[in-house]
């Protein structure tokens, strides 16, 4: 347990000599505008992710056998939308590859205006009208920005802080704890992880649920501006921390 809370507090205020200085709490942000996000785009948009790309493809062949509820042009607009994103975000990354602060604050502020458009179309279309072309639009910018911010989060190479997958954090959670003869590093981060995504859903699925879709797009992107405008302030250029990772 001190252990645990020791890695709590290492993850939410890194030391100075942190080798990945303040991108940890940075990271945890960024995660939990994933839940917000895919909160929106699974229980506003027609049961797609934006997000969460293994969810999307088990949805694209459970459509195509028929399963009701479920739209293969949803999710396949997602898949195109998320790659291309991707693609931009690993030309941004080579891009910026020497500095991971300003790496984390461009990406991130280009994530801002596509969630921030979104927010504004979901707001101006509340009355209902467009129906399918509004959630096009929608999945396309959110696509997009989450897409672009996987690839950024590859690019940064925190450990078990990818933002949008949880599924390797949560084995290594388990796999590595003692009872599995492990040395449980990093439990403490892996479990903030963990409820930053599921504080993030929950804040999500909240909003929508109350009928509030485009208030929980809005806290998405007030989360991205936060993490934008804070990895700008403190990137500097000599910062220990912002080379790339081996």
């Amino acid at each position: 347990m001190r252990e645990l809370l020791a890695d709590v507090r290492r993850t939410l205020a890194p030391p100075r000599t942190d080798r990945h200085g303040p991108l940890p709490p940075l990271m945890l942000l960024l995660t939990m505008a994933t839940g917000v996000v895919d909160a929106v785009s699974y229980l506003g948009l027609g049961h797609v992710f934006v997000a969460n790309m293994t969810g999307n493809v088990v949805f694209l062949g459970f459509s195509l056998a028929g399963a009701p509820g479920l739209s293969a042009p949803a999710s396949l607009v997602s898949l195109a939308a998320f790659l291309t994103g991707a693609l931009a975000g690993g030309r941004l990354g080579s891009r910026l590859a020497g500095h991971r602060g300003r790496l984390l604050a461009r990406a991130a502020g280009v994530q801002t205006v596509l969630t921030a458009a979104a927010a504004a179309v979901t707001a101006a279309l509340a009355d209902g009208g467009a129906g399918d072309e509004k959630n096009y639009a929608l999945i396309v910018l959110l696509g997009l920005g989450m897409g672009l911010q996987n690839a950024v989060a590859r690019r940064l190479g925190v450990p078990d802080l990818t933002t949008t997958v949880l599924t390797l954090t949560l084995t290594g959670l388990a796999a590595d704890s003692a009872p599995a003869g492990g040395t449980a590093p990093r439990p403490g981060r892996r479990i903030l992880s963990a409820l930053a995504m599921l504080l993030g859903g929950l804040a999500g699925a909240v909003l929508v649920l109350h009928g509030w879709p485009a208030t929980a797009l809005a806290l998405a992107a007030l989360l991205l501006l936060a993490t934008a405008l804070t990895a700008h302030r403190v990137s500097a250029p000599d910062a220990h921390w912002a080379p790339p990772t081996a």
